[in-house]
């Protein structure tokens, strides 16, 4: 028995060493720091003017993510070889800011911002009646119908915000465009809200009297004035008053058609029989932009948000994927994606999950790249690592570079619905994100994130080159293993994978 083991255990010292030969081989383990400066700095330079979805600046990072696919002998998406080449055309709105105006109540006269916000309508100065209409919803299949007997054509509509299962701060903003829609269709010539959620006002005025940007749906743009009223009693008491009719007056929000682009490339697998399914790779490319657009303190000296960590650094973690992956591509295929629009609501990523370049069916994991910035270099962390089943590939590849992996840290925070993974959870892929090294939201976390100190001087190059090694090799693992990861049993996406892949994935 002691020759059979000692045989063994020979037998594998000899083994270990070539298949650690063999890794330290591939393309991932040469990749060098110099490139992985010059993405860095060239993507989170000033002369990209911090990279805004819909701006110069991002789109001359689209541009430059393309034609790094170009050198680095990636061909397009399937079906996106044709005049968009490597761009996945993404049709956005830009809303403008808010301007001036009034809503007078009777003898009351509520003040813009302080009392209420113009959340979308064309110029008006009117004078109507009021109408309540409940939540201001009809939905047949739940019988519900807020307009059921109600003429309010040429009225001014009254509703609640949300409705009696959209409770949630995103459910309510969801609810809140249909509202005006449904209005519209309804003949009303204008829509007061009466926003109550668990966000206080302050947060609502500063978020959503800016500039906004959102998904176009190919419909022409509702010109109906729809206004948020703060739910505080002293507006509400104002607003009630005059229970027969309000006048309106205000500048408006123009709306105006945006070219957003999701840059798109992709590796076809080596193995005969699984070179059909893929590996989605993403990292969101655009960040906040200058002075105002940032939301956070700037000076006349320096007042543009470079994005150096948030998100230069995913991307070329992203490029670096590419790059290995290409010279030596694993037994399944690869897409990799720069998304555009994540700073502004996930928009990117909410568009390529409702428009997939491949099937979502064939697509049996995303790895997604994203991150606030770092504040421990031994680590890298993950979210959702323990959630999506490829911990062992996420921990090999990066043991490989000599860092640990971290799981989820802060989970108050609620990462895993914030960045761009989220949209792809939805579909039922497991999809987590990997993120440079952090255990808690602390100072030195904070210190660059959003700001205009997030520059690439700022950035440990050395640790950038072991993150993007330690996310191609994870990629490539994953993309060779021979099943397929599954969500944890009763996650809270796992339904969601048994509608796209069936019960037997």
């Amino acid at each position: 028995m002691k020759k059979i083991l000692y045989l063994c255990s020979f037998g594998l010292l000899l083994i270990s060493p070539a298949f650690g030969q063999k890794g330290k081989s591939l393309p991932e383990f040469n990749l060098q720091k110099v490139e992985r400066e010059a993405h860095m700095r060239f993507l989170a330079s000033d002369e990209l003017q911090g990279r805004r979805t819909g701006e110069p600046g991002n789109l001359v990072a689209a541009r430059y993510i393309a034609e790094q696919f170009r050198r680095l002998g990636l061909t397009p998406a399937p079906g996106q070889s044709g005049q968009s080449g490597y761009m996945q055309p993404v049709p956005l709105e830009k809303l403008g800011s808010v301007g001036e105006g009034m809503l007078i109540a009777g003898n009351d006269t509520l003040v813009q911002k302080k009392d209420w916000i113009l959340m979308a309508g064309s110029t008006m100065n009117i004078d109507a009646p009021l109408a309540y209409a409940g939540f201001g919803l009809e939905d047949v299949a739940k019988g519900w119908d807020d307009y059921k007997g109600l003429d309010v054509k040429g009225k001014i509509v009254l509703v609640q915000s949300g409705s009696s299962e959209a409770t949630t701060p995103s459910d309510i903003i969801s609810a809140s465009t249909q509202k005006r829609r449904i209005a519209a269709e309804k003949g009303a010539v204008a829509v007061i809200e009466l926003f109550k959620a668990p966000i206080p006002w302050n947060f609502v005025v500063n978020y959503f009297s800016g500039e906004r940007l959102s998904l176009a749906d190919g419909t022409a743009p509702v010109t109906l004035p729809h206004a948020w009223v703060n739910g505080s009693e002293a507006a509400l008491t104002k607003l009630l008053r005059a229970a027969t009719s309000l006048q309106i007056k205000t500048d408006g929000r123009l709306v105006q058609p945006i070219n957003g682009f999701n840059v798109a490339a992709y590796i076809q697998g080596s193995d005969a029989k699984l070179k059909d399914e893929y590996v989605l790779l993403t990292a969101h490319y655009d960040h906040v932009g200058v002075g105002k657009q940032g939301g956070q303190p700037y000076t006349a000296e320096d007042s543009i948000f470079n994005g150096a960590r948030d998100n230069a650094f995913g991307v070329v973690a992203l490029l670096s994927a590419a790059e290995a992956l290409a010279q030596n591509p694993p037994k399944r295929s690869v897409l990799l994606v720069a998304l555009t629009g994540e700073e502004v609501g996930l928009l990117g990523s909410k568009y390529l999950a409702n428009h997939p370049l491949l099937p979502w069916k064939q697509c049996i994991f995303n790895l997604n790249s994203d991150g606030a910035g770092y504040n421990d270099t031994s680590i890298l962390s993950v979210i959702g690592l323990d959630r999506t089943g490829a911990r062992a590939e996420i921990e090999t590849a990066s043991k490989a570079f000599g860092l640990d992996v971290v799981a989820d840290p802060s989970p108050e925070q609620g990462l895993f619905d914030r960045s761009d993974n989220v949209s792809f959870a939805a579909k039922g892929i497991p999809a987590p994100t990997m993120t440079p090294g952090f255990r808690a939201f602390d100072a030195e976390l904070m210190k660059n994130y959003h700001q205009v100190s997030d520059n690439p001087d700022t950035i440990d190059f050395n640790y950038l080159l072991k993150f993007s090694q330690a996310y191609a090799y994870a990629a490539r693992l994953i993309a060779d293993r021979a099943l397929a990861p599954k969500w944890v049993a009763g996650d809270k996406y796992e339904e969601a994978s048994f509608k796209l892949y069936g019960q037997q994935k």
